[in-house]
């Protein structure tokens, strides 16, 4: 009896196992249902010789079905005052990414070949700074159940499904309460590890949890860039047409 009642419940285990899209579904879903949002966010570039540099972010971002939208407008310091990135997150195909340079007052669009490369000097990729909906990977089939920092954590792996992608994998930790992204491993496309960004101080805003700092660690170069969110407003009622190529030279 003992026998048969242990088997019944390691098979009752096994199937409510999750899956690594089960729990990358659901870590997004957590953070979903803002409609739109206004933040106020800094970036701290750190050298490797620990030497800063202080940027001052406005950031509007519009959910939506297929994908997101989202600009970014620098506000200080004065040499990059003005400047804009607008992504349209696509969940089936390429992301379309646009940059405003104002001193050249043109819109340059991002090719997709080049959206591994550094965000305006930072350590955080063109790549990274889009949405990244859960659907865009593929997942490994293990899930291991892992600590990070003292919280209980589920790992796996995903792989971009973009060609243009700069990484072959990520390594993500979720944690197992809340099903909040804690940590992201990024290989480059010799399979080394490249970066890893730090998720933190996550908050309820009108019940939808929302991160309050990024910090992005460049292994190869010693360099890091921290992204935290001052202030966050959301539901604020965007609509489409605020995130349009030509709202750029405005």
């Amino acid at each position: 009896m003992t026998k048969i009642l242990l088997t019944t419940l390691m098979t009752a285990t096994s199937l409510m196992a999750l899956t690594n899209m089960e729990i990358a579904e659901k870590s997004d879903k957590v953070t979903d249902g803002f409609g739109s949002s206004i933040a106020k966010t800094e970036m701290v570039l750190i050298n490797a010789s620990g030497q800063k540099s202080t940027r001052q972010l406005e950031m509007k971002t519009l959910e939506g079905d297929n994908g997101d939208k989202s600009i970014s407008t620098f506000l200080t310091p004065a040499d990059v005052k003005g400047t804009k990135t607008l992504t349209h997150e696509h969940v089936e195909r390429d992301d379309d990414q646009w940059l405003y340079l104002p001193a050249l007052k043109r819109v340059k669009r991002i090719a997709s070949s080049n959206k591994s490369g550094s965000f305006m000097g930072s350590e955080f990729s063109y790549e990274d700074i889009g949405n990244q909906n859960y659907n865009k990977f593929t997942y490994g089939d293990k899930v291991e159940e892992v600590e990070l920092d003292g919280e209980a954590c589920y790992k796996g792996e995903r792989i971009p499904k973009d060609k243009n992608s700069g990484y072959t994998k990520q390594v993500s930790w979720v944690s197992k309460d809340k099903f909040l992204l804690k940590q992201v491993e990024y290989y480059d496309r010799k399979s080394e590890l490249l970066k890893t960004a730090v998720f933190s101080d996550y908050k309820q805003i009108e019940g939808i949890w929302r991160v309050g700092k990024i910090v992005m660690r460049n292994h190869q170069n010693d360099k890091s860039t921290e992204l935290t969110w001052k202030e966050e407003k959301l539901k604020v009622g965007l609509t489409a047409k605020e995130f349009n190529k030509r709202v750029l030279k405005q």
